[in-house]
């Protein structure tokens, strides 16, 4: 039985001999419609239909040097990106503008070790996207050396990548001081604090001691809003030093739930407390251990989700999608100075009937 052949890809050349032009006329058809006449134009375009013609994205690639592709960086499994209801509506904003400017995305995961720099350098892209990293991933320095416009949300600030966020320091102190708190005991679910992901209860006196500093905390979004929190409980009159925090490894509802119950365990008596959650996925968790033990309590969370906002949570809005947006659009015209991102706190809705 003889092996079928397959069939041979139509090139430039059989596309001129069946328009009847120059090879030079068909690659002007596509390459740069505006040098060639409509009449011309639709004959080159009706010969490549029938032949069933498709230019060469790599080597169209290779001759101008740009391949319609932008590459967004991740140093979480890619799943995250589709199972965390923000960081998927942050990949939307890029999404957005992707199909507006007629792009392609790759995705790029990290692990932390030696090789993330050369596979991420490696990507055949036009520019980059960075989720927010640790101030020591040397991904960072590399993108930045690669010569492609490159913008990072979040943080942490670096030479020659544009930074894209709200100021996470201010929000956190201001949804802090939104509550009621002087009657109440403060208690804090965290994001990881560095790549080690250390979890655990600690006070504000016992965090690992290279992090005691909260303006050195490698992750610079934990460190921003652990320390608009301690501004604002410190400004109500407690001591930080004596404030529970409980870390986690990653943004998840679970992790909220027992993070939650963990820090009650740790407190005398039934007085209310107020826990300050660095998202709403985390404050929802939280909200779940609440109602379950029936303790009196404020909770505050982060991206104002239609969902929190509706279950009594405080929350900060500055649109993940929004800053998805800027930071592709940043990353394709490498814009120096981006406008800031607005923020806002945002109440809970009022049940309805009331």
């Amino acid at each position: 039985m003889s092996t079928p052949q397959r069939r041979q890809r139509p090139t430039v050349k059989d596309v001129a001999a069946q328009a009847g032009v120059a090879p030079m006329t068909v690659s002007y058809t596509f390459n740069h419609p505006a040098r060639v006449a409509e009449a011309t134009r639709t004959r080159v375009l009706a010969a490549a239909a029938q032949l069933g013609y498709r230019p060469d994205s790599t080597a169209r690639a290779l001759r101008s040097g740009r391949t319609q592709q932008l590459g967004v960086v991740v140093g979480e499994h890619l799943s995250y990106l589709f199972d965390d209801p923000q960081a998927a509506q942050f990949l939307a904003g890029i999404a957005d503008v992707c199909v507006s400017e007629d792009l392609g995305v790759v995705l790029i995961p990290t692990r932390g070790d030696a090789g993330d720099a050369d596979r991420v350098l490696a990507a055949a892209v036009d520019g980059y996207v960075l989720w927010t990293t640790v101030a020591d991933d040397p991904v960072l320095a590399a993108v930045a050396g690669s010569g492609r416009p490159a913008a990072i949300q979040g943080g942490p600030a670096h030479p020659g990548l544009v930074c894209i966020g709200p100021d996470d320091r201010a929000a956190a102190a201001a949804v802090a001081a939104a509550t009621t708190m002087a009657e109440a005991t403060p208690v804090i679910i965290s994001f990881p604090l560095d790549r080690r992901r250390i979890s655990g209860v600690f006070r504000g006196r016992d965090l690992p001691p290279d992090l005691m500093d909260l303006q050195a905390v490698p992750f610079p979004v934990t460190g921003a809003r652990l320390a608009g929190y301690r501004d604002a409980l410190t400004e109500a009159g407690h001591d930080w030093d004596d404030v529970r925090i409980a870390v986690v490894q990653r943004n998840q509802r679970e992790l909220g739930e027992e993070a939650a119950a963990a820090l009650l365990d740790t407190l005398e008596g039934t007085d209310p407390v107020v826990v300050l959650a660095m998202s709403d996925e985390l404050a929802l968790g939280a909200h779940q251990t609440v109602a379950r033990t029936h303790r009196a309590a404020v909770l505050t969370g982060w991206d104002a989700s239609r969902e929190a906002t509706t279950s009594g949570i405080w929350s900060i809005a500055a649109s993940l999608r929004d800053q998805g947006r800027a930071c592709a659009r940043a990353a394709l015209s490498a814009t120096p100075n981006p406008p800031p991102v607005p923020w806002t706190v945002v109440p809970p809705e009022e049940p309805s009937g009331k």
